[in-house]
């Protein structure tokens, strides 16, 4: 089993949606990341190098949801993991991506979706 750096909750106002509204008055995303990787040799030797730096970590990931409006949640996850899996330690990762104000006719709590992504 690997060892787990995670993220959860990060907040990101961003303009993604299908409508027109959505795109321009934006609204609320909510990021949760699990990121599988061997913390044992940033443990060992009390290396940040050696493992990932989750402070800017986190705002690559806000960068990356805040950027470029797109249609869907799952590109947004895609372009999430993307992010996480460019850093070396990184072997696996599973992103959530919560649209907790969606445009839903009914009463809800949160709208979301998972993908999980291992290195090529």
């Amino acid at each position: 089993m690997a060892d787990l750096l995670t993220l959860t909750g990060l907040r990101v106002q961003a303009h993604h949606g299908v409508f027109d509204f959505e795109r321009e008055q934006g609204q609320p995303f909510v990021i949760d990341v699990r990121c599988a990787l061997d913390l044992a040799p940033a443990a060992a030797g009390d290396e940040l190098a050696a493992t990932v730096h989750y402070g800017q970590l986190a705002q690559q990931i806000h960068d990356a949801v805040a950027a470029d409006p797109v249609d869907l949640i799952e590109t947004v996850a895609e372009r999430v993991a993307a992010v996480v899996l460019a850093h070396d330690p990184v072997t696996e990762v599973e992103v959530t991506v919560h649209k907790p104000e969606a445009p839903i006719p009914v009463a809800f709590d949160d709208v979301s979706v998972t993908i999980v992504r291992r290195r090529a």
